[in-house]
């Protein structure tokens, strides 16, 4: 496989932001670019957005579609990999394709500078082989709390009880979570919060550690966000997309979850009420249904979370520009 190294293939790039580069290529029969945030934290997501422009002698040349995959590397090792998908279908066998890709940065990930990206791409045409681009990466710890909580042995008994039955209820949506549809294309914007003016209680990632007559029972990692709110608060969904789910789960109440993009889902749970229905559209803003007791919480809770390719990742990271729609 051909590599470019940094000068030949690497004629620009700028920085149109805090935390994206836009890294340009270009070639006879072909030019491109490729943005992607060049820090990021754990939790958070690696985005990458591929434009690629192909000449009109080239295109002739064309035998079959434009490929890429992204991965993850430490060092040499690779962690993760993602195959990009097109923005738009039509373009996949048109000059100027747009495409997109994304791997979750788990908090298993440590943080550190010894990362990289690498991009491997063949246009299509024919005789022409398969290309990398390498580009730096680093990941930065993102601290979290950690709250810690003695029980007693009965409460050790139901705290672990309760912890089997959100594994099996994980276990029912989890073949919806895992499903990446390259045609689920709903929204291409910031994602919005689901309550208005609600009270944040606790954040993805925080740690709730059970321990019983002081020995560590069972630790509890928080997959997004809780929100304190009344009793018939409405909720809204955070994006456009589809209802895949909307039905009572036993650990989680009425859960709602919404596909927005290949491998990119919102998560609803304890809501108190739910008014959409499988397999429907919803738009963004629009009313999910209202906040109140439900599942294993005892009082009004609500949590929110996102996941991407069947791994939870921080709601705050999509209220941004996650799509780079400021570098079109």
């Amino acid at each position: 496989m051909k590599r470019f190294t940094a000068i030949l293939f690497i004629l620009a790039a700028a920085v149109f932001s805090a935390a994206a580069k836009n890294v340009s290529f270009r070639t006879e029969d072909y030019s491109g670019t490729v943005v992607y945030s060049e820090k990021l934290k754990q939790g958070d997501a690696l985005f990458a957005r591929m434009n690629m422009h192909i000449s009109r002698y080239a295109k002739k040349k064309n035998s079959s579609d434009v490929k890429a995959v992204l991965q993850l590397y430490r060092d040499n090792q690779k962690l993760d990999s993602a195959q990009f998908f097109f923005l738009n279908s039509k373009t996949r066998r048109q000059t100027a394709p747009d495409m997109l890709a994304a791997i979750p940065l788990t908090r298993s990930l440590e943080p550190g500078s010894s990362y990289s990206i690498k991009i491997i791409f063949s246009t299509g045409i024919q005789d022409e082989n398969a290309k990398e681009l390498i580009l730096p990466f680093s990941l930065e710890s993102n601290p979290v709390k950690e709250v810690f909580m003695e029980k007693n042995s009965d409460e050790a008994g139901k705290i672990q009880f309760m912890s089997l039955e959100r594994i099996n209820q994980a276990e029912k949506i989890s073949s919806i979570l895992e499903t990446i549809n390259a045609s689920s294309l709903y929204s291409f914007k910031a994602f919005t919060p689901p309550l208005k003016d609600s009270v944040k209680k606790s954040s993805f990632g925080e740690r709730t550690v059970f321990s019983t007559e002081g020995q560590k029972s069972r630790t509890i990692t928080l997959s997004g966000n809780v929100y304190a709110a009344s009793d018939g608060t409405d909720v809204y969904a955070c994006a456009e997309g589809k209802i895949m789910l909307a039905e009572y789960i036993a650990s989680s109440g009425w859960t709602v979850v919404i596909e927005h993009l290949p491998g990119l889902y919102s998560v609803y749970k304890n809501l108190g009420t739910v008014n959409v229905k499988n397999d429907s559209s919803i738009k963004q803003g629009e009313k999910l249904g209202l906040t109140g007791t439900s599942g294993t919480n005892p009082a009004s809770m609500f949590q929110w979370d996102v996941w991407l390719n069947n791994s939870p990742v921080n709601p705050d990271f999509f209220t941004s520009d996650f799509l780079f729609s400021s570098a079109e």
